[in-house]
């Protein structure tokens, strides 16, 4: 099986457990506000750019400009993460592999770049070659600029990698890039999102696991056009009974 030319990451909720944060963030503003906000309205915003979040505070009454809603909550996670970076399940592991392994990594992320650089730099030489953030695209997801961004500054094809989200949005714009495409579910639901993989986690996914399911999502004339769907990832020498091939049509 070939390696990837390139892994590209997603940071909220893939790489780092920053989600929850981001949730309390907008809680505690509109309240500042006297604004209405509910869980729902933050699961809605779970992959999207920060502009469109910072302008739906603004029109549900947080009386701050955009760009002022969003540099407050991006200084509020950066501040509640705190010391210990809250890595996901498996993701820093599967970074510093892919890194021993030769194989190139992009971090590609909505969020600011002043954010992204805090986890990438906290992963010192065993990190990220690039990282294409929010504020250096003007296209948000699900749009693929930020992924073909990233390709383009490793010098790859962007279809010649397999890029790793957890959220709809994300997903549509890894998916759209060309990109293998795997999705690992966190506080969304991935039904029905696009996708060539689904997990439950990254825990126990090494490179050979990753590139086994990059290559079986790919076998045959391209595309199978289902996606394979893991159920139990925690295991992951053990192939027996952990993935069923979805009917439904692919991208």
């Amino acid at each position: 099986m070939a390696l990837p030319a390139a892994v590209l990451w997603d940071m909220d909720g893939t790489l780092v457990d920053t989600e929850p944060i981001w949730q309390r963030s907008q809680v505690e503003l509109t309240a500042a506000h006297g604004a209405h906000w509910t869980h729902e309205d933050g699961m809605a915003l779970v992959g999207s750019g920060l502009e469109r979040s910072g302008e739906i505070l603004r029109d549900r009454g947080v009386d701050m400009e955009v760009e002022e809603i969003i540099q407050w909550m991006t200084s509020y996670v950066i501040e509640h993460m705190g010391a210990d970076m809250p890595w996901r399940p498996g993701a820093r592991e599967l970074v510093e592999e892919l890194h021993d392994r030769g194989i190139p990594t992009a971090l590609v992320t909505m969020s600011r770049r002043r954010m992204a650089l805090e986890a990438a730099e906290s992963l010192g030489a065993r990190g990220f070659r690039v990282v294409v953030a929010g504020d250096d695209v003007v296209n948000p997801k699900p749009h693929p600029e930020a992924y073909l961004a990233a390709a383009t500054a490793l010098g790859v094809a962007p279809e010649d990698c397999i890029a790793i989200e957890d959220s709809p949005t994300g997903l549509t714009a890894a998916a759209a890039s060309g990109a293998v495409t795997i999705g690992v579910e966190h506080v969304v639901p991935l039904d029905g999102a696009p996708g060539d993989v689904h997990l439950t986690t990254l825990a126990g996914v090494d490179v050979d696991r990753l590139v086994a399911l990059a290559a079986s999502a790919r076998s045959g004339d391209g595309r199978t056009g289902g996606t394979a769907r893991v159920v139990d990832a925690t295991h992951a020498d053990r192939t027996e009974g952990t993935e069923t091939a979805a009917t439904e049509a692919g991208r």
